[in-house]
């Protein structure tokens, strides 16, 4: 389906209105006035893109002000922005390659973080036994805040079963869980506290919740000055100046458009029946039902979600994104049909 504007709540497909429960716009950022207005001051002031190096002699004020913006909201030492969630995946992995004795990934981990020869975290229902032996080595775990398919952030207590042998740097893909969970949308990152983790990091777009083109890690400041320092990084253009300005910029919008989500999940939760067939959790603006011919349903009602081929599932993705923008009587409309067709 091809349409010709952004879709927000309500889509045009063939001359007529759809409501639009897809996309990742969380906080509902791309089409909200005022944030509009920020991006387009900020246009006026740092120009549409900046292609020269961060590393170049010239420095860009916009860059520390929305890192200083991330870093506190994120609730960590350091951050520093790239162009792409992507990339921020890529440079992480290169730059602890060279660090690492082996990488283990957490099932259905996002392709951004995905490492070569990296081991699977699970074998079967168990751990790998790799992480249980007595070899001193340095590992480093690759996982999503939420996976693909789940509403809740991981389990990160079964790392405590690790071998004592074995040195843990953590890396989380917080893509779909910054500006979501924690205090305000801070993320999971800032909740981590297992006492064998001797390095945390987390990545994350920019083009989800926060509604504008670009990556952001976050860490410690040495594994950040490290980053800074990377051939891939500096041979980098930087996100866009006016992107990153207008992140900095926007904190007062970031809260009230997470107040509104949050709102809108409390009534799901409040109204929908609960059911073993419909996956939902009032902290998490996604819904993955399990109702056979559900999307005819939803097509025949002017409803359209996602879905489409997921590259770590065999099945194909059908999902429910709840936003900020949504208004109840949308909410009144998914509700209903997913209540008349669960049983």
């Amino acid at each position: 389906m091809k349409v010709n504007q952004f879709p927000d709540r309500i889509i045009e497909i063939n001359n007529e209105d759809y409501l639009y429960f897809g996309g990742t716009a969380y906080l509902g950022l791309p089409t909200h006035p005022e944030f509009q207005k920020l991006l387009i001051k900020n246009i006026l002031q740092w120009g549409t893109a900046y292609g020269s190096s961060r590393s170049a002699n010239i420095k860009l004020a916009a860059y520390e002000n929305g890192e200083r913006f991330l870093a506190n909201y994120i609730k960590a030492d350091a951050a520093l922005t790239v162009s792409s969630g992507m990339l921020a995946g890529k440079l992480v992995i290169e730059a602890l390659t060279p660090q690492t004795n082996c990488f283990f990934h957490f099932p259905d981990t996002h392709t951004a973080i995905k490492a070569v020869d990296s081991l699977p975290f699970f074998i079967g229902e168990k751990l790998n036994p790799r992480l249980l032996d007595n070899a001193t080595e340095k590992i480093t775990i690759l996982t999503d805040a939420v996976p693909s398919f789940h509403v809740k952030p991981i389990a990160l207590s079964i790392l405590n079963s690790i071998s004592s042998h074995k040195e843990i740097t953590l890396v989380v893909d917080e893509s779909h869980s910054l500006g979501i969970l924690g205090t305000n949308g801070c993320g999971i990152f800032s909740n981590i506290d297992l006492p064998n983790i001797k390095r945390k990091i987390m990545l994350s777009s920019l083009g989800k919740a926060f509604g504008l083109t670009g990556g952001v890690i976050a860490s410690d400041v040495d594994f950040i000055n490290q980053m800074t320092n990377d051939d891939t990084f500096v041979a980098s253009a930087g996100m866009n100046a006016a992107f990153i300005q207008t992140i900095a910029d926007a904190p007062a919008i970031y809260l009230q458009q997470y107040q509104k989500l949050k709102d809108n999940l409390k009534y799901i939760e409040a109204h929908l029946i609960k059911n073993k067939a419909i996956h939902f959790d009032p902290n998490y603006p996604l819904i993955y039902p399990e109702i056979e011919g559900l999307n005819k349903i939803f097509t025949a009602n002017k409803i359209i979600v996602t879905n489409f081929k997921y590259p770590t599932d065999t099945k194909d993705l059908n999902r429910i994104v709840i936003t900020a923008n949504h208004k109840k009587e949308d909410l009144d409309k998914i509700i209903h049909i997913l209540n008349q067709n669960q049983f």
